[in-house]
């Protein structure tokens, strides 16, 4: 038996070496918070590169909502030698580009690059930092939440006033609701935990609460909705996953088909595009998802019309 099993060892060591099964690429994740729509940006990135034919290994790291993880990943990131780093959302992709200056970076759910110092302009970024961006429409969105209550002159927005997207767009959002007669009302946070109490200072100030691309508001959505339920204050979100939670209705960036997109330009990067010569993107296409049971909870009904041109109803 002895002899026997010396045999087999030998033969073993005679056997050819198989080739290494390592992937032929490496992207590692910077992800501020874990939340559905960003998941599934996320996700949609890594589905697009497997469309392609892509061998790739990932690196998936979530900053739990906190910029100083956020700014510890890019330094991680930085030692792991990716082909390509990802920045999903403003924080991590400010944090990367700190960091990180000799391999290409693609942001994704970047509302404002420019004002957030990533690019030089959307057309011509400049650095080794490009992406998409979910700039909200929200003119169109307005519109949407007008369409359930014409006669709306005061409306609530909560969000993090830490966050540079969520800065821009309520500044956007002031200037777009005042051209309509709407008066604005700030709940700002500075956490997740404060969410719920944002929400309720608003009750009795305000006809409806609309909720931006904000990472921090939107992680704790449930808890905004939950105050809407009970004050009969209808819950407007800027992205489609939220509508799914509890938000009445939305008109927004499909974020999985954002992850898509945006994984379109990490291929490009991975077969030795430039990112410097490659403009920021803008999604091709927005979506209306609507929450009839929300919407009844909330004490509204939705408008006939605006149930025969919704992409998705949540039943």
């Amino acid at each position: 038996m002895k002899r026997f099993i010396a045999q087999c060892f030998c033969l073993l060591l005679l056997l050819p070496a198989f080739p290494s099964l390592a992937a032929d690429y490496t992207v590692s994740f910077n992800q501020i918070v874990e939340h559905p729509a960003l998941d599934s940006l996320r996700q949609g990135v890594k589905d697009e590169l497997a469309a392609q034919g892509l061998s790739v290994d990932y690196h998936d790291h979530i900053a739990q909502g906190n910029i100083a993880t956020a700014n510890l990943i890019a330094k991680q990131i930085l030692g792991e030698q990716p082909d390509v780093a990802v920045g999903i959302a403003t924080p991590t992709a400010q944090a990367c580009a700190q960091v990180i200056k000799n391999i290409p970076i693609i942001f994704a759910a970047v509302t404002d690059p420019v004002g957030a110092g990533l690019v030089q302009s959307l057309e011509r970024p400049g650095g080794n930092v490009t992406g998409t961006t979910d700039m909200s429409p929200i003119n169109r969105q307005l519109e949407l939440m007008l369409e359930f209550l014409p006669e709306l002159k005061t409306m609530g927005v909560i969000y993090n006033s830490g966050e540079v997207n969520s800065v821009t767009l309520v500044r956007v959002l002031k200037e777009e609701a005042k051209k309509k007669g709407i008066v604005v009302e700030e709940a700002t946070v500075s956490n997740s935990a404060g969410v719920s109490q944002a929400a309720k200072s608003l009750i009795g100030k305000v006809e409806a609460v609309y909720i931006p691309t904000d990472n921090t508001v939107v992680s704790a959505i449930e808890a905004i909705t939950q105050v809407g339920y009970l004050a009969k204050l209808p819950i407007f979100a800027a992205d489609t996953d939220s509508v799914t939670r509890g938000a009445v209705a939305a008109l927004a960036v499909d974020y999985y088909k954002m992850g898509r997109q945006t994984g379109e330009m990490v291929s490009r990067a991975l077969k030795g595009a430039n990112p410097a010569d490659m403009p920021v993107e803008t999604l091709r296409e927005f979506r209306i998802h609507l929450n009839p049971g929300s919407a009844a909870k909330m004490g509204l009904e939705i408008p006939a019309a605006l149930l025969q041109k919704a992409d998705k109803i949540i039943e």
